[in-house]
């Protein structure tokens, strides 16, 4: 069969299934509209129906409260590992306080000139120093030393399970549905667990965060040390290396690269979960984003919040060039190539390598002692450290005089003539925003307008629809009826559990308007990402254009991206949504332009023999074909806007979010907020599955 008649083929049989589906539809929805209507004054979830967990888990959290300092379950293993972090935060607190800030900016950048080269050592000094000219020194230590107190747990536990996995085919099975769950589940759900054994403290606040940032060392240590080629190990083996001795000189240094990787990324989801962990009392950066979002201080939110990107940057790339990703040690270019022929550009960029040259001098003279003394005392010919690395050793002795002498006397505060603040500013900003951009003149234009439409014609609609007009067990069949069509009777069944389990819990009002905060998000961010990714995929500029500020969206911590729609937006449900929107677009437009450039030529290219215009090819052909990865690229747009519920609750988004979020701020609301959390989990499995099922329905059977 030619591709022409196989492309002819796949068309006919999806329209047939479409003509089918239609038809079945129709049947479904006249089904379960008629059980509407004889159920229309069921309402919402029966109260009687719903089990006390909220209840169970406040009568839990006082037993803890009364029995922490009798019962032995506290005084052998709870108290002592609270003590043990406790003790090892305050301890590496202390000791970067009590460094000199200029000591700290210093070696911050001489260890990233040593990874990054110039250029990436000075932009690391620039912004560490942003953290002291803002004000937020004392904060951003606080939040280094509690993600460094949970990276260092979270490796210390994640390589060791990692090499064990590696090496033992039952542990990685066995490992792997957990570290899936650990993966999947929102970053807040394992913040009420914590806080229901522990309070609420940082030390709570660094144990979720190891949970949340370990499963990416683990996977990484074992692809690591699995990707070893086997013959390296076998040569190894041949020379009579023990098992240990492989592990320690064979594999752990060749999968090295691929275990910074781990620990990278388990620093950046570190990072991710700070504002969230300030909810239970971490302090920091965090808190201050929380409180100044609180009382409605957007420019301080903003200063905390950039420092909190800048921090997430430095780390990123400090890990990322120890790990060989990122880009090298270098010569230090400002010019584009196409003018590097100039004498007046090469006389600029050889400043640079003039200063290093002076540096190496420098580090030469005061290492000659060292080396002369070794000489004398050893006859071998080899260069010693200080003379192999003579930037080292002048690094080496600044840092040791500037910590000798920033601690033998009082330590200057941070200079106030590079101190600066545009917090005011913002504010100001923020001011402007709301009496000018509103509502501009007369018109329907301005961001209120925009917010109340969606309020009153999307959101409200919708949460009424759900919650009240639509009958609970109409909501529950239509969810088993999905999972049947899509999955068979296992996804119906567990759809249909994971329903009926959201009024069990007492929170089906809530869910509802969860849901409805969820479709709204979704459907804006797939109208934006859909038309982008087209456009992305159909041209290479466009899509160069649009690369740093996907990437943006993709990399800036969630919560920063409230504080600019709250300058426009205030604070509500509306807010909550368009941050969504903003976090879940890049997922939208990137699996939509890359389904459309998978779709073969061959197919494109049999279409246009037949004379289809581009748009027919594009509706036809393309979208068709490339309907499984944008599928996919919906499911991750809603797992995304999920992950945004419970930030957007900082800002009054309502529904399971705003729960939460007072269960994790109020002690005696833990068992609600533990119960809401169950129920974001519960309704993103069905959201979940759902459109996995239907992305694996619509993919076109595998070849061979």
């Amino acid at each position: 069969m030619t591709v022409a008649a196989a492309v002819r083929t796949r068309l006919e049989l999806d329209r047939r299934r479409r003509i089918r589906a239609g038809g079945l539809l129709l049947v479904a929805l006249a089904a379960l509209i008629t059980l509407e209507l004889s159920l229309n004054t069921v309402g919402a979830f029966p109260e009687t129906w719903r089990i006390p967990l909220a209840e169970w888990i406040n009568e839990a959290r006082r037993w803890v409260i009364s029995n922490q300092t009798t019962h032995a379950l506290f005084l052998v293993v709870l108290n002592p590992i609270s003590d043990t972090i406790d003790y090892s935060l305050r301890w590496v607190e202390a000791a970067l306080l009590w460094v000199p800030w200029y000591v700290v900016v210093a070696a911050t950048g001489m260890l990233a000139t040593s990874i990054l080269g110039i250029k990436g050592g000075l932009l690391t000094g620039v912004g560490v120093m942003y953290f002291g000219s803002v004000g937020l020194w004392e904060e951003s230590v606080q939040t280094l030393a509690l993600m460094g107190v949970a990276v260092v747990i979270a490796v210390a536990i994640g390589v060791p399970l990692g090499i064990w996995g590696a090496r033992r085919e039952r542990v990685e099975r066995a490992l792997r549905p957990l570290l899936d769950a650990m993966q999947t589940l929102p970053a807040f759900v394992y913040l009420i667990p914590v806080v229901l054994l522990f309070g609420i403290a940082r030390v709570p606040a660094i144990i979720a965060t190891v949970i949340y940032a370990l499963p990416p060392v683990i996977r990484l240590t074992t692809l690591g040390i699995r990707s070893v080629e086997s013959s390296t190990v076998e040569a190894a083996e041949m020379f009579g290396a023990t098992p240990g001795q492989i592990l320690r000189k064979v594999q752990l240094p060749q999968a090295m690269p691929t275990i910074l990787t781990g620990i990278n990324q388990t620093i950046m989801m570190a990072l991710s979960i700070v504002v969230i962990a300030a909810l239970i009392g971490a302090g920091g950066l965090g808190q201050v984003v929380l409180e100044s979002l609180r009382r409605l201080f957007v420019g301080r939110a903003l200063e905390a919040g950039l420092a909190i990107v800048v921090l997430a940057m430095i780390m990123d790339r400090l890990t990322h060039g120890a790990a060989g990703l990122g880009a090298g040690k270098g010569r230090l270019r400002f010019f584009p190539d196409r003018y590097t022929g100039s004498e007046w550009v090469r006389r600029i960029e050889a400043v640079p390598e003039g200063i290093d040259r002076i540096i190496r001098g420098i580090g030469q003279a005061i290492a000659y002692p060292f080396a002369a003394a070794r000489r004398s005392f050893s006859r071998s010919g080899r260069e010693s450290a200080p003379e192999r690395h003579p930037r080292r050793v002048l690094g080496g002795t600044i840092l040791v005089a500037a910590l000798v002498f920033g601690t033998t006397r009082e330590g200057p505060e941070f200079p106030s003539a590079v101190a600066f603040s545009f917090a005011g500013p913002v504010d100001s900003l923020v001011d402007w925003v709301g009496k000018n951009l509103y509502q501009i003149g007369e018109s329907w234009i301005g961001t209120g307008p925009f917010s109340d439409f969606v309020t009153i014609y999307a959101v409200t609609p919708l949460r009424e629809f759900f919650s009240s007009t639509l009958a609970w067990p109409v909501v529950v069949i239509a969810v088993i009826l999905a999972g049947w069509w899509f999955g068979g009777p296992g996804l119906a069944t567990l759809g249909g559990a994971c329903a009926v389990g959201l009024g069990l819990l007492g929170m089906w009002t809530l869910s509802m308007d969860t849901l409805a905060q969820v479709i709204v998000a979704v459907i804006l961010a797939i109208a934006l990402g859909i038309p982008l990714g087209v456009l992305s995929s159909r041209s290479n500029r466009f899509e160069r254009l649009l690369k740093p500020v996907l990437d943006f969206l993709q990399t800036i911590p969630s919560f920063v991206i409230l504080v600019p729609v709250i300058i426009l937006f205030n604070v509500g449900r509306i807010p909550g949504i368009i941050a969504s929107v903003l976090y879940a677009l890049p997922a939208a437009t990137r699996l939509t332009s890359l389904g459309i450039r998978r779709v073969s030529a061959e197919a494109t290219e049999a279409a246009r023999a037949f004379g289809a215009t581009k748009s027919q090819i594009l509706r036809k052909v393309q979208l068709p074909l490339a309907m499984p990865t944008i599928i996919a690229g919906i499911n991750q747009t809603v797992m995304l806007v999920l992950a945004m519920v419970v930030i957007a609750g900082l800002v009054g988004g309502g529904g399971l979010g705003l729960e939460t979020v007072r269960g994790l701020r109020r002690s005696d609301s833990v068992g609600s907020g533990f119960a809401a959390g169950l129920a974001i989990v519960l309704l993103a499995m069905i959201l979940d599955r759902l459109l996995q099922a239907w992305a694996r329905r619509i993919s076109p059977p595998s070849r061979g």
